[in-house]
């Protein structure tokens, strides 16, 4: 027997020894425990399963993306074609497709940009459409609400019964396509898909206009600055808010204005006259839950990148500029930064029913056919977001009656208020119910967003709704949702060009032109409201109004023709940066919060002192870092500590040191410099010092402005009493503890010039679902994002970034030889981690150089390295 079978016993007889008996007594042989051998061997076999897992899940995980990697060689059955298709793809897997008829070719084109894009294109319609609960629970749900209350999909989903035939006709091909592509990889989903255990719905010509609006969302959203400027309208003095929302600046050059000497220093800064709508007091109650209203423009802006616009960079230049004699035309268009990139690059060649040839190469929004920004046999264009105000919020009359709520309009009757009820699916949750309220300006839907900023009453007032607010938007006019893209990459001239973007409703954009001819040009785009009968800027909203406002009803847009416009300026040079783009003669509104003017400024002042550029001078200006307000707001800081109480700091040292390093900088944001980073973190603690007393904390966190810099520059540099938190105060003191705050609440080291900016300022753009999980990452055992990279440049250089914020493509097209144009997305063409096309371009991106896009047949044949026939 072996000596654990007594175990049992001497146990009992252990129990019933006293205490002291057993120590005293040492009977019979002391018995092993078990338990650690068994703890031992348990940890050992759970680590084994453990690691099993991993690397079963490791093995499955590849094997999913491995399956999924699109088809590059041989031959494809694709029902609907009419003749075969050949698409050749480059090193760097852009698909070159040669149709023999345009129906061919969109369809290849939907079936080719599903075969890289699939997964993107399904959250692209789901973000518009308000679904992402679906997927992801609970965390989405307020994602959804915001949608669903916007209502993006019911704005596509008219615009498709109004849609002109024959844009609806290629919609409905390139859906064709993608359908085609996405049943050819049932069985092996991308891997977003299979983790989720989603499979996805036949794609419509419905959300392709989806995917548009998405983009229009990004661009136009802009009414939570409406709401935030409400708030500070109540609580500032007039003379203090007219310095917190300048309309343009002495620095803008719109594109149809005569050139000025941006080279010559202005001596003195003059003040910006007080616009019309900053001097009214009728302003509405602070009625609504500032903390939501917080919330809501976090969710809707650029929260890692404080003053970056989504937005972009254009010009152009006529050949008395170039070193070929040919024009030049460069776009890089600023995004927010994903995985994968926004655009998808593409060539596409047919014959037109016509039996003209089709040719245009460039960048597509994936979900949507043609050629977004890019160029032809004959011309090209480029765009940056005019930033219109396309947006008003109603404050809305309501009522109750037996039948329900009515609202009252301008011509003082009462209507039904409109509801529609959204049901959100959540993932692991009950259903949520919205009842989506609306009401009607003229043809327009409007829909009720007072949910979205719960208001409270004042204090001692019974609980209440709020003020109904409604929001007017030029997307539910279902004129205004259109894909003129057809005539745009067919065009050979200015003449047809235009005509084709005169049907555009929008997002508006800043168009800039080029063509075969030497001609260059410039046309503003999109619907923008009229308001009223009277042609004003005070027509402009800036805060809520009144919905029974006859002079704030809309009553048509701007014309095309009176749109700002040039062609082929004395100058031979146009370029815009979401800076103010009407002429001071200009006589129509078209907003009140442009964007701050320092890019738009440098790109000026470099193009205008160049002669003979070349491809390789416009890709060094759109790398270019130099920032003339932190330069200028470096030299004024430096010359504060100089002049400031020497009780200011706690540490005089290390403000002494920033001083030094301040006056000696040269204005370039390199990621090794320590100025920028001074600079930073004083500009990020001033706002709070100038404005917290005077309005709260919670309020100064909703101070956004296009021009916010701008007005931060002429604060700075004007230094006017009235901005002082206390009369005994100095502006030299006020302005050297700015620097010393800023400093202690960025941590920075007390030896300034080992803080190199590009380490606290990175670039890191990570896949939204495999970097939510470390284990999962670390299981696909393939990068599927940058991580955290030193980066140079900032907000207000002409390469403006923010940590997952940039240049979403680089693109210069040369007149002087099609093939030598060059472009670049951020990360690569692919959606798939394993495919060599995931991130093979980051590293051009993030060094600041380019790569050329194959135009001529020629060139298209030498560059290939795989071609795939599609056949009937």
């Amino acid at each position: 027997m072996k000596p654990e079978d007594n175990a049992p016993d001497e146990l009992d007889l252990l129990r019933n020894t006293p205490v002291s008996d057993s120590l005293q007594e040492e009977e019979g042989p002391i018995v092993p425990s078990r338990l650690p051998r068994n703890l031992a061997i348990g940890f050992t076999v759970v680590l084994l399963l453990l690691i099993a897992a991993f690397f079963g899940a490791r093995l499955w995980t590849n094997r999913a993306m491995r399956d999924n990697l699109a088809q590059l060689d041989g031959s494809v059955s694709l029902t609907g074609l009419g003749a075969p298709v050949t698409v050749r793809r480059d090193n760097h897997g852009v698909p070159s497709i040669q149709a023999a008829s345009l129906d061919d070719l969109i369809v290849a084109q939907g079936f080719v940009t599903a075969q890289d894009r699939l997964w993107q294109m399904e959250t692209l319609r789901r973000h518009g459409a308000g679904t992402i609960a679906e997927l992801f629970g609970s965390t989405a749900l307020a994602h959804d609400r915001l949608q669903r209350t916007l209502r993006l999909r019911a704005a596509a989903d008219r615009a498709l019964t109004v849609l002109p035939p024959d844009q609806l006709h290629f919609l409905e091909l390139y859906a064709r396509g993608v359908n085609a592509s996405m049943e050819a990889q049932r069985s092996h989903l991308p891997l977003e898909f299979r983790l989720l255990h989603v499979d996805p719905a036949p794609w419509t010509p419905s959300d392709s206009l989806l995917v548009g609006l998405v983009m229009f969302q990004d661009l136009t959203n802009s009414f939570t600055t409406k709401l935030s400027r409400e708030v500070l309208t109540t609580r500032l003095h007039p003379t203090l808010l007219a310095d917190l929302y300048p309309v343009g600046s002495w620095r803008d050059h719109p594109p149809a204005q005569p050139q000025i000497d941006l080279t010559t220093p202005v001596d003195k800064l003059p003040e910006i006259p007080l616009d019309p709508s900053q001097t009214g007091s009728n302003a509405q109650r602070d009625s609504f839950d500032i903390a939501a209203l917080l919330t809501l423009q976090k969710s809707m802006t650029r929260s890692d990148c404080e003053g970056c616009i989504a937005g972009s960079n254009n010009w152009t230049v006529s050949g008395t500029h170039t070193a070929s004699g040919k024009p030049l035309l460069s776009n890089d268009m600023h995004l927010a930064l994903s995985v994968p990139g926004i655009w998808y690059e593409t060539s596409l060649y047919a014959r037109m029913p016509s039996g003209e040839p089709f040719h245009v190469a460039g960048v597509s929004l994936p979900g949507t056919p043609f050629v977004i920004v890019g160029h032809n046999d004959h011309v090209a264009w480029g765009f940056t977001n005019l930033g219109a105000d396309v947006q008003d919020i109603f404050v809305e009359r309501f009522r109750k009656t037996p039948n329900g709520p009515e609202f009252q309009s301008p011509d003082i009757t009462w209507h039904p208020v409109l509801h529609h009820a959204e049901i959100i699916h959540v993932r692991g949750g009950k259903d949520v119910t919205l009842d989506v309220l609306a009401t009607q300006h003229g043809a327009l839907e409007t829909p009720i967003i007072s949910a979205l900023v719960i208001a409270h009453p004042p204090a001692g007032q019974p609980t209440s709704e709020g003020r109904p607010l409604a929001l007017a938007w030029t997307i539910y006019d279902p004129a205004n949702v259109t894909s003129p893209f057809l005539g745009v990459n067919s065009a050979h001239d200015w003449t047809s060009i235009t005509a084709a973007f005169s049907t555009w409703g929008g997002p508006a954009q800043n168009m800039v032109y080029a063509d075969d001819q030497g001609h260059i040009g410039y046309h503003a785009l999109g619907k923008i409201p009229l308001r009223g009968s009277i042609v004003s800027p005070s027509s402009l909203a800036p805060i809520p109004v009144s919905g029974l406002d006859p002079s704030r009803q809309w009553t048509g847009y701007i014309l095309f023709d009176q749109l700002p416009q040039v062609f082929d300026p004395p100058s031979g040079i146009i370029a815009t940066a979401n800076a103010r783009i009407t002429p001071d003669s200009y006589p129509f509104p078209v907003t009140l919060n442009w964007a701050a003017p320092y890019r738009n400024e440098r790109i000026w002042k470099v193009l205008s002192a160049s002669q003979n550029l070349t491809p390789a001078d416009m890709l060094k200006l759109q790398t270019d870092v130099y920032s003339d307000l932190d330069h200028v707001v470096a030299q004024r800081l430096a010359y504060a500590i100089d002049h400031a109480n020497p009780r200011t700091s706690d540490n005089p040292k290390r403000l002494h040191q920033a001083a030094d390093l301040l006056r000696n900088w040269n204005g370039r944001v390199d990621a090794g410099s320590s100025a920028p980073n001074i600079v930073d973190a004083a500009r990020a603690v001033l706002w709070p010092m100038l404005l917290t007393p005077r309005i709260g904390a919670d309020a100064t966190q909703l101070y956004t402005w296009g021009e916010k810099a701008f007005a931060e520059e002429q604060i700075i540099l004007h230094t006017p009493d009235r901005w002082l938190p206390s009369k005994e105060m100095k502006w030299d003191d006020l302005l050297a503890s700015a620097v010393d705050k800023g400093l202690s609440a960025a941590n920075a080291p007390n030896d300034l010039s080992k803080w190199a900016y590009g380490k606290s300022h990175p670039i890191d753009i990570e896949h939204p679902i495999f970097s939510i999980s470390p284990l999962l990452d670390s299981i696909l055992g393939t990068p599927t994002g940058t991580g955290p990279l030193p980066q140079s440049g900032g907000s207000t250089t002409v390469k403006q970034v923010g940590r997952s914020f940039g240049p979403s493509e680089r693109l210069t097209v040369d007149f002087s030889n099609l093939d030598q144009t060059t472009l670049n997305v951020v990360l690569g063409q692919s959606g798939n981690p394993l495919s060599p096309w995931f991130m093979d371009q980051f590293n051009t991106w993030y060094h600041g150089t380019t790569q050329p896009l194959p135009f001529s047949t020629g060139a298209v044949q030498s560059s290939t390295t795989h071609t795939l026939t599609l056949t009937p």
